[in-house]
Formats: structure tokens, C-alpha cells, sequence
């Protein structure tokens, strides 16, 4: 079954509560009414009524489709500010709230920390920095987890093979004890997908084959992942070719369960994972999906401002599925 059918299947008929902050942007708007339309999913777009109203005249919906909030005449709007001082206390003063939540990532974060909504979707029109920062302090990450990191579902429909690779979207140069975090996390998120995860920690060495810091710091970071999570099959270090390629595997890491048959990739660090993927999708003819943000309490999901009304419309369906953990 391809990812997106597998995916539909699951958040059908689940009434998931998606909230959309940008609803000044057209290709937003048709793909929440697209979503909407088509039963998936409730969208949420904040905004002006009647400019969204148009925006989906002109895409063929109708406003039945989709949930409006505007966030300038929203009923409950003091309701929302003192959730914000008492989540943020000590942080914030009290002036300041209602012209931080006059920004729609925060005040859109705010629905899905409320359980008005159950996922956020943004950055059509945004920096990841602008999507992640109000996530970040107010939804903030899961019990063990210290940072959140951003993955990528590497899809080719005409093999039906999917990898993910992380991190290719959020640090910069994680720690061992961080990249061991990102592993484990991956591993978790690999599930959603119907992904049963064998997960490769890369390097430019296998088993010892090269000497560096570098590699050392993989090396601990396997070790730190296997301890946390035994239950895991995760190896490393490996070279790409080892983790992926049986034939390499049996003469660079003979003894590892893992290589040769790795579909999850923890890259080093951002440069390498960044680099990777995009080879993957431009050499290899793969889909790149995401990037899909991970090891927050409830799922928020950025977008490229490059993104197409397709690009949000499949981002918003992964959003949701990362939902039904949760509901």
C-alpha cells in the first residue's frame, strides 16, 4: 500500500482537528479545503472570514468544509491569555500577552495546547524559527527528550520504499547523548509509517575503519541508544554503502543485524543529513516528505515557504497521523 493511502486509511473518520495559522495564503487555504472536502481531516484556518470565504469560492470549497477562527475577534480570547501567563509564568508580563498572541503561530499553538485543536501545521509564510519557537515553549517536548529534530520520509511510490532520514532540519552538531535521542525518537516516529525500524548511525567510517572525534562521537551515541533502548535494532557506526547495501555490509560490518537492510539513516550531524537528502531525492528519485518535526508533546509540523498547495495538503495528513498516539 503507498504511504499516503496507509496514511488516509488511519486518520479517516478520526475527526482530527488540523489548525492552519495562515489563512492570508491561497495555497493554504486550497489545500484545507481540499482536506476538508474530502472528509480527512477538520481544518482550522485562522483569519478573516470573508477573505477566506473567497480564497475557497475560488478553489472550488465551500466554507461548510472548514473551521475559521479570527484571532483579532476571538470569544475567548482572555480565556487563551491567562492559559498563556500561567504556562509561560514568570517568563512573560502580563502587557506583552496580548500582542504575542496576536501572532498566529502563537496563537494557533495555544488552540493545540488547549485541545481546541489536535496539530498545528505553518511556515508556508513563516521562518522554521517563527513555527518552532512558540511550539517549543509552550507545547515543548516529551518526558526524556531535550530537544526537538526534524526527519525526512524518503518515499519512491514506484518501489513502494521508504526510508527516513534525521536529522536533516533542526541541530546543527548534536551532542552523542543528543543524537542518540534523535535515533530513538526516529525509531518511534518510523512506526507511524508503518515502518519497522532498522536504524544505521552514519558516519564516513564502519566498525572502526577511520579514526576521528567524528566517529567517536557516533560511536558513543550508538552505545547510549542501545542502552536507553535495547528493544531497538540500531547499529554504528556504518558507512552509508555498509547500512545499506547487503553486499557492502558483509565485508564492512560482517557481525552487525543491522547493515545491508538499514531504512533508518541518523546522520551526524545537519550539513551531512541536509546534503544526503537531497541527493537521495534528486539522484535517486525519491519524494522528500517533511521536514516533519519530532519529540514534541503534540504534533506541530513546518513547511517550506517553497511548499505547494500538495506540499501542505500531505504535510497536514502526517500531522495527523502522528495525532493517533495521542487520541
Amino acid at each position: 500500500m503507498s504511504l499516503f493511502k496507509s496514511l488516509i486509511e488511519k486518520i479517516n473518520g478520526k475527526n482530527i482537528k488540523i489548525v492552519f495559522p495562515e489563512g492570508d495564503d491561497p495555497r493554504v487555504i486550497h489545500a484545507a479545503g481540499r482536506l476538508g472536502a474530502e472528509g480527512l481531516l477538520v481544518p482550522i484556518i485562522l483569519g478573516d472570514e470573508t477573505q477566506i470565504k473567497e480564497h475557497l469560492i475560488k478553489a472550488g470549497y465551500t466554507s461548510s468544509y472548514v473551521k475559521v477562527i479570527n484571532p483579532k475577534t476571538y470569544a475567548h480570547f482572555e480565556d487563551m491569555k491567562q492559559k498563556f501567563l500561567t504556562i509561560r509564568k514568570g517568563k512573560v508580563d502580563e502587557n506583552q500577552v496580548s500582542d504575542i498572541l496576536k501572532d498566529a503561530n502563537y496563537f494557533g499553538v495555544m488552540l493545540v495546547q488547549m485541545g481546541l485543536a489536535d496539530g498545528m501545521v505553518s511556515g508556508a509564510a513563516h521562518s522554521t524559527a517563527d513555527t518552532v519557537r512558540p511550539a517549543l515553549q509552550i507545547i515543548k517536548t516529551k518526558p526524556g527528550i531535550s530537544r526537538t529534530s526534524g526527519i525526512f520520509i524518503m518515499n519512491r511510490e514506484s518501489t513502494k520504499e521508504k526510508l527516513i532520514f534525521g536529522d536533516c532540519a533542526i541541530n546543527i552538531n548534536p551532542t552523542s547523548q543528543e543524537l542518540a535521542e534523535i535515533a530513538i525518537n526516529t525509531a518511534d516516529t518510523a512506526k507511524i509509517f508503518d515502518i519497522d525500524p532498522n536504524i544505521a548511525m552514519l558516519s564516513f567510517s564502519s566498525k572502526g575503519s577511520g579514526k576521528s572525534p567524528a566517529v567517536d562521537k557516533v560511536v558513543e551515541a550508538t552505545h547510549i541508544a542501545q542502552d536507553l533502548r535495547p528493544d531497538l535494532r540500531l547499529d554504528g557506526e556504518l558507512q552509508f554503502d555498509a547500512a545499506y547495501v547487503p553486499a557492502a555490509a558483509k565485508i564492512k560490518a560482517p557481525s552487525s543485524k543491522v547493515a545491508g537492510y538499514a531504512n533508518v539513516f541518523i546522520f551526524p550531524d545537519l550539513q551531512s543529513g541536509n546534503i544526503g537528502y537531497k541527493i537521495a531525492e534528486r539522484l535517486g528519485m525519491f519524494e522528500a516528505i517533511g521536514p516533519i518535526l519530532q519529540g514534541l508533546n503534540k504534533p506541530v509540523n513546518d513547511l517550506s515557504r517553497g511548499s505547494n498547495d500538495e506540499d501542505i495538503y500531505k504535510l497536514a495528513i502526517i500531522t495527523a497521523a502522528q495525532t493517533l498516539d495521542k487520541l
